[in-house]
């Protein structure tokens, strides 16, 4: 095998890029800058739609099975937590666990339950700092 005439060609144009934006538009991440701010964010916010389907998303059948709940009050629940951690967080910590309790979706039962989402902090489209909500299994 013959070494590539420029060692750096495999390496120096990404082949594809998926950004921020197009994963919004795909509904992969769910944008939530402006409820963020109201919990003390200054960078814009997404969370996964993984995230969203097991800690905020709940409709009027689940309240009628399980408990009166809406999304606005599970998303205000995420934002609230994730914003405690973040001012506790160290700094210069680009991933951090955060803690909380939601009643889980699709059954009888009406307890919350402990579960972890994640917050990442990093470049968006632009470089400038953008924070993401998701499953601690996502990547």
């Amino acid at each position: 095998m013959q070494p590539s005439p420029d060692p750096d060609y495999c390496c120096s144009k990404p082949l594809h890029v998926y950004t921020r934006a197009q994963a919004v538009a795909d509904g992969h991440l769910i944008d939530v800058t402006d409820a963020a701010r109201e919990a003390g964010f200054r960078t814009p916010v997404a969370i996964t739609a993984a995230a969203w389907a097991d800690c905020v998303a709940w409709s009027e059948a689940d309240s009628r099975r399980q408990t009166a709940q809406d999304e606005a009050g599970r998303l205000w629940d995420v934002l609230w937590m994730a914003s405690f951690i973040a001012r506790r967080a160290p700094s210069g910590n680009p991933r951090v666990l955060i803690p909380l309790y939601r009643i889980p979706r699709g059954g009888h039962g009406v307890r919350p339950r402990r579960t972890q989402l994640c917050m990442t902090i990093g470049p968006g489209d632009a470089a400038a700092p953008v924070i993401t909500i998701l499953l601690p299994d996502e990547d």
